[in-house]
């Protein structure tokens, strides 16, 4: 598939530097017949997000084809808290020999830290192991918003600055810096309506307590588009998707730093040894790619996205480095 060359689409073919090379680089003593002999015990999968979510569904379905293709028992353990970061920090405290794993959005990577403290260090702690999938933003109109399109949004924006209320899952969420990036890329003022979760959310999108809302896309948002009580106006997504073909990206329409998405894969407790990482990067890779997980990712309306260990690794780099460009520009609270 090709994507497009917009600022912040991700599926980027990188050069890594020489600190990258570094956090990638197995310790000098680390002995190859270990590295091959692994693994010899159950790895622990860390999941940090509650049991029964789309992210939870596909990392256990991930894990389980990763175990048959290793001949090793991959133990999945949710825990959730803290947008992830809670489990994420468990992660990175573990021994770094490739049996203790997690399955994670880059948030607690990429955003958390700006916002509040960590209990590790997002670029020196953990390491990315491989990028698996990522989960479309789309933006939507409610019955309380006339227009049909981004460019009537705009309009209706310059027209009455203010007036027009967007809704997201929270101060400081994915759909938030969305927002912030069309207000200073369209040169709009909005008014942000933040929800704690994507539950009461979407029961006040149905209500039409605001014109627009940023949320994931997800079958129960897909069927309320195809009943008509929800409007896609535009999609964060690398280009098209099959399950709304035609939504246009942001980057089309012009607005390819608000193409925020959320971005899915394997970490592991940096030091890693290189043979397990490159191992468990071409394993994950295969599995990702399997018919069994493509269907699987296509019916949660999600995007398989492998790729190597330094594509990913610089990518989660330079998020975090433009979220916090876009915090302090934006002048976003900090905790």
């Amino acid at each position: 598939m090709n994507f497009p060359s917009a600022t912040r689409t991700f599926l980027r073919v990188f050069t890594a530097g020489a600190a990258l090379a570094t956090l990638l680089a197995a310790p000098a003593t680390t002995a190859f017949a270990a590295d091959a002999a692994w693994p010899e015990r159950p790895v622990r999968m860390i999941i940090p997000y509650a049991a029964g979510g789309v992210s939870d569904v596909i990392g256990r379905a991930i894990s389980e084809k990763l175990g048959e293709r290793l001949k090793a028992t991959f133990v999945v353990e949710n825990k959730g808290g803290a947008g992830g970061t809670i489990g994420m920090a468990d992660m990175a405290k573990a021994k770094p020999d490739g049996y203790t794993l997690a399955f994670s959005a880059i948030s607690p990577l990429s955003l958390s830290p700006i916002f509040n403290p960590v209990q590790y260090d997002p670029q020196k702690d953990v390491l990315p192991v491989a990028r698996a999938m990522v989960s479309p933003v789309v933006l939507l109109g409610t019955r309380a918003f006339k227009g049909s399109s981004m460019e009537d949004l705009m309009k209706a924006a310059k027209a009455e600055p203010g007036s027009l209320r967007w809704s997201t899952s929270g101060s400081g969420s994915l759909g938030h810096l969305m927002m912030e990036q069309v207000q200073k890329l369209g040169g709009v003022q909005l008014t942000h309506i933040p929800y704690k979760g994507s539950g009461q959310q979407m029961n006040d999108a149905l209500g039409a307590q605001f014109e627009v809302a940023s949320m994931n896309v997800s079958p129960s948002v897909i069927a309320h588009i195809r009943e008509g009580a929800l409007r896609p106006l535009a999609i964060a997504a690398p280009s098209r998707v099959a399950f709304l073909p035609d939504v246009p990206t942001f980057s089309e329409l012009g607005y390819g730093k608000a193409s925020m998405m959320s971005v899915f894969g394997f970490f592991a407790p940096a030091g890693l040894p290189q043979g397990i990482l490159q191992r468990l990067n071409t394993e994950i890779n295969a599995v990702v790619n399997s018919p069994e997980i493509q269907k699987l990712m296509s019916e949660s309306s999600n995007i398989a996205a492998p790729g190597t260990p330094e594509e990913f690794a610089k990518q989660i780099a330079d998020e975090l480095q433009a979220n916090h460009a876009l915090v302090e520009s934006a002048g976003l609270k900090k905790q």
